[in-house]
């Protein structure tokens, strides 16, 4: 793929249901998970994303910190909070979004989305993925 691929043609690798998707080259990953799901599995795959593009449907401040720890370059997102603007631009990671928000808001709509919510106050990208882990597995419990 084109380095300088517009959101549109980025956004056509989310036909058929999927909800991300990261690529480089000819070398594309894709899921239909929501939330941060995809990336936390990505993450822990072992496998090398630096250098990656990200495109993906919502991208609040924990995906932020979760893509930076990724290595990707740029993220295109459909929906993108500003404090997750913010921190794409402290790692110097390229971002472009369609629709910015002021924090991603839960599936219920009833208040702030709870990955949103637990790294809030967090700066450092390792310290947010250990309080995304830890807020999942409260979620799941």
């Amino acid at each position: 793929m084109h380095e300088k691929l517009y959101i549109d043609e980025a956004a056509a690798l989310l036909e058929d249901g999927f909800t991300c998707a990261i690529f480089k080259d000819a070398q594309v990953f894709k899921s239909n998970r929501r939330g941060v799901s995809p990336l936390l599995e990505w993450l822990e795959s072992g496998e090398n994303f630096h250098g990656f593009t990200a495109v993906d449907k919502v991208v609040g401040k924990a995906a932020a910190f979760l893509y930076v720890l990724l290595g990707v370059k740029a993220v295109y997102a459909f929906v993108l909070s500003e404090e997750a603007e913010r921190v794409l631009k402290k790692y110097r990671i390229d971002v472009i979004y369609r629709e910015k928000v002021a924090a991603i808001r839960n599936r219920t709509n009833t208040g702030f989305c709870p990955m949103e919510q637990a790294v809030w106050n967090i700066e450092d990208a390792q310290e947010a993925h250990k309080e995304i882990v830890k807020t999942l597995e409260k979620i799941k419990s």
